[in-house]
């Protein structure tokens, strides 16, 4: 298995965080990686959708985990690639604002190797996604 997280801060609350995320179809107003995204039914775990990439590639995922205010959790299967890619976006409240975590692990009867490609593809934007989340929420975006 492979893992890596990134970490960032914003000022906004986790419950306010959280309802930008749960507004996933608006995704692509703030997150420059999301091209569209398509929701089969509520932000619950449970629900599969669609993220169509700027290159028009489509990855179909499933939420595994929903929490409001805390935060959710998203499974990409890429049978081609033999792995499982799963991103957790974490809001933990902190004194003065939320500290917001995407954790990124691939999982998969691949070389270490490969694993580490492909959640370096998957998570080479974090840091900025991170960013552009809080400014949203915070009204800077």
């Amino acid at each position: 298995m492979w893992t890596t997280e990134h970490t960032g801060t914003s000022s906004a609350r986790p419950e306010q965080l959280f309802a930008v995320l749960a507004a996933a179809e608006r995704w692509p107003e703030w997150n420059d990686g999301v091209r569209r995204l398509e929701l089969h039914g509520p932000f619950e775990a449970g629900t599969t959708a669609v993220m169509v990439l700027p290159d028009d590639t489509a990855l179909p995922f499933r939420l595994t985990w929903v929490e409001p205010g805390a935060g959710f959790e998203d499974l990409t299967e890429v049978p081609d690639a033999g792995v499982s890619v799963r991103v957790r976006h974490e809001l933990v409240p902190e004194a003065d604002g939320t500290r917001i975590t995407y954790r990124c692990s691939v999982e998969g009867d691949v070389p270490d190797e490969v694993a580490a490609e492909i959640g370096q593809a998957v998570s080479a934007d974090f840091a900025d996604v991170i960013a552009a989340l809080a400014e949203r929420t915070e009204g800077r975006r």
